[in-house]
């Protein structure tokens, strides 16, 4: 009797209820698929606020109320926007208020006078300023026989001419700085200071060729009288 009514129960139960538990599988890719939803759902939102944030954002720097060079204008008479510079207008680090310093001359005459305090150190400068550039076409002692002029550049004239032993020495900065002939300026390597420095040399290196042997102090002579005797003949101190 008992086996009857077990059977009877069996009969009677519902095909569904007879199917093998769910697979635990399945249920967690349910759940990974809900959490990968959740996160793109969160990554839509924050991407849609930063848009409205950035859409908002004022764009004063970007889009700056300004002229670009040699673009019109309406504003002035004359259609330009580049304004002309007001008279009197100095750059900074430019004021050169000491005109005999920087231009070498008083109106348009050369000075005579360096106008700086000349001491052992600053020929010293204007030495070493001579020879980075100026030795190459003038060579060490000035006589017009650098280097370049042995390889086939113009010739400069020598600094022992008459002429030139003669020019105030406001001329010899007034070339530095301007240049003069086949010779171009000088102004953007050697500042103010070293082009007067040079200057005083060069008069140096004139008067070296010229001084009386009476104004060399009696115990240097017999060391001049030694150099002398060694020197290289004029133009040849390169070839040595």
């Amino acid at each position: 009797m008992p086996l009857l009514v077990a059977r009877a129960a069996l009969a009677t139960r519902s095909p569904l209820s007879l199917s093998p538990p769910r697979s635990t599988h399945k249920s967690h890719m349910s759940c990974a698929c809900v959490s990968s939803q959740s996160r793109q759902s969160v990554v839509f939102s924050i991407s849609v606020l930063l848009l409205l944030f950035s859409a908002a954002c004022r764009q004063d720097m970007h889009d700056q109320p300004k002229y670009k060079p040699f673009r019109p204008s309406d504003f002035f008479a004359d259609g330009r926007s580049a304004r002309p510079l007001v008279q009197g207008t100095v750059a900074r680090g430019t004021l050169r208020e000491d005109a005999v310093y920087y231009t070498g001359k008083v109106g348009s005459d050369f000075v005579k006078e360096i106008p700086v305090k000349v001491t052992a150190e600053f020929l010293a400068r204007g030495q070493t300023g001579f020879q980075v550039f100026c030795s190459p076409c003038h060579g060490r002692t000035g006589r017009g026989d650098g280097m370049v002029v042995q390889r086939g550049f113009k010739k400069p004239p020598s600094y022992h001419i008459e002429r030139l032993r003669h020019v105030p020495i406001g001329y010899f900065y007034d070339v530095i700085t301007n240049g003069f002939g086949a010779m171009s300026d000088y102004a953007a390597q050697v500042p103010p200071a070293d082009r007067w420095a040079i200057a005083a040399y060069v008069r140096t290196l004139q008067y070296s060729q010229y001084a009386p042997v009476a104004d060399v102090p009696p115990d240097k002579q017999p060391e001049l009288e030694r150099s002398l005797a060694t020197a290289p003949a004029p133009g040849q101190e390169h070839r040595q």
